[in-house]
């Protein structure tokens, strides 16, 4: 039996089309159809109310065996739905033509079997769906088996185990290839950014893996789109963004020159958007990034991308990467009507949205009001991730808000809690591996800045701040910290004293 929390969002999520045919599909059917009840009454609802419905239905029998009635209810919503999509992706379709084909050998309609399995081999091979191909060549094999037993030998043996071979050979290459993405992505995920020597060992370990260095390792479309994908995530956890931009350039290009592999990894299209929009901010094409963000969002009327999952995914990447375009010009104004549409998108979308998506959105969210001097706004997203105990994912995020909750509770004057949260902070970084000296020179100047009340000798305070970060800040491996908090310009902004918004501007335009 599905919990009623789950039924109902089952409900909720369906489309007018979808409900459409479902009630079409149901009035069809003989008997009474109690579920039918259940179904209008759980769709006017905007949040699952159990008392509400038992109390509606009353004097109506079935609703002594309820959880019965909902469980009905849900598998026939999912049978309706199966129809409906029935052939909406090309997995879907395969799925039904070796149906067919298991029903028609099994009423020995051998020649009518033979053509839906050339069919279907074909439609499998234009999309590299090598597990269908596995078993429509079994198939094949049993074909052949009654055609010899009925003295017709028209078929090579040889050629069709040749086949199988290769097929199998293609499978083989792409769940290795699945093997190093699952390594790097869950890196990725994990810290971000590789913080330390060991991380940039697993890191160089997966870039320099024979599959992933070697030529022509790929042995098919979907191999080397993602093989290409793994170089350019590598590339990105070490920063090396000039890299990484060719790499998912190359994805991109890979999947629009195969317009059926895209449309069965949308996926991967959206990512690979994604990371290259990153790349363009990191370099400075932001005209570049606008323009992408205008295509990813094009992408939900094409075929393949027209679903819930894809347009959550193009919500959240595209919003994170409008708001890094705006940090990036110290336009935080603009960057308050992006901030409340992802707000409406967060209620709009729920739980759909990941959880690493949320962590950005809820640090970006921080930055957006703290950019216009909104620091108790600014502050209570960074209190959702503070109060989060999440233990893996984006650990990055949750290492770089702490520093950001000092910028933050400096602005707002709040000294003594500085000295409280500056321990904390450090008892922190000692549990971590981690190599950022800069880390160490913020926190030795905001100890010194919590002490220091009078604005002339905080000015000089902020002077040599500037300079020791400066100084750091040539090492490649300490701009991490540029990622998540622009310290150069806030660090102007306090000696200058202006908006740090008219600091970013100063700074990019020097």
């Amino acid at each position: 039996m599905k919990s009623s929390s789950e039924l109902f969002d089952l409900i909720q999520s369906l489309t007018k089309s979808e409900k459409r045919f479902f009630k079409l599909s149901s009035s069809l059917q003989s008997g009474e159809k109690n579920y039918l009840k259940l179904f209008d009454e759980i769709e006017k609802q905007t949040e699952y109310d159990e008392d509400a419905i038992k109390e509606k239905f009353k004097k109506e029998s079935f609703i002594k065996h309820l959880p019965s009635e909902k469980n009905h209810l849900y598998k026939t919503i999912l049978k309706s739905l199966r129809s409906f999509h029935a052939d909406r992706s090309i997995s879907s379709i395969l799925r039904q033509e070796i149906k067919n084909i298991e029903i028609l050998f099994f009423k020995a309609l051998y020649k009518e079997c033979g053509k839906f399995i050339a069919r279907a081999k074909n439609l499998a091979y234009e999309y590299e769906k090598f597990y269908y191909l596995f078993e429509l060549i079994s198939w094949e094999k049993q074909l052949l088996e009654e055609a010899i037993e009925h003295g017709h030998f028209d078929t090579n043996i040889n050629e069709l185990l040749e086949e199988e071979e290769q097929v199998i050979e293609k499978l083989r290459n792409l769940a290795e290839y699945q093997m190093l993405y699952s390594k790097i992505n869950y890196l990725y995920r994990c810290g971000g950014f590789s913080r330390n020597e060991s991380e940039r060992k697993e890191v160089e370990a997966i870039a320099n893996h024979p599959l992933i260095k070697g030529k022509n390792t790929a042995l098919s479309i979907r191999a080397a789109s993602i093989c290409y994908y793994i170089q350019g995530l590598c590339a990105a956890t070490n920063r090396d963004y000039d890299l990484s931009y060719i790499k998912f350039l190359k994805v991109k290009s890979i999947l629009d020159e195969n317009p059926k592999i895209k449309e069965d990894l949308p996926k991967r299209y959206i990512r690979a958007i994604k990371n290259l929009l990153y790349c363009y901010i990191e370099s400075g094409n932001l005209g570049e990034a606008e323009a992408l963000i205008d295509e990813m969002r094009d992408l939900i009327k094409q075929k393949g991308f027209d679903n819930t999952d894809s347009e959550v995914k193009i919500f959240t990447a595209s919003y994170i990467a409008e708001l890094l375009i705006n940090d990036r010009r110290g336009d935080f104004k603009k960057s308050l009507k992006t901030a409340e549409e992802i707000t409406q998108g967060m209620d709009k979308y729920g739980d759909k949205i990941n959880k690493e998506q949320l962590i950005v959105f809820y640090y970006n969210l921080a930055y957006v009001y703290f950019g216009n001097q909104e620091y108790n706004q600014a502050l209570k997203w960074v209190n959702i991730l503070l109060n989060d105990n999440e233990q893996k994912l984006r650990q990055d995020i949750y290492n770089f808000t702490r520093f950001f909750n000092l910028v933050i509770h400096f602005e707002l004057e709040n000294y003594e809690l500085i000295e409280y949260l500056l321990k904390s902070t450090n008892r922190y970084l000692k549990k971590l591996e981690k190599e950022y000296q800069s880390e160490q020179v913020i926190l030795k100047y905001f100890r010194k800045l919590a002490k220091h009340q009078s604005d002339s000798s905080r000015v000089e305070l902020f002077g040599e701040f500037k300079e020791k970060l400066d100084e750091l800040l040539k090492n490649p491996k300490e701009q991490v910290i540029l990622q998540y908090f622009d310290f150069p310009s806030w660090i102007d902004s306090k000696i200058k004293k202006i908006p740090i918004s008219e600091a970013i501007k100063q700074r990019h335009d020097a």
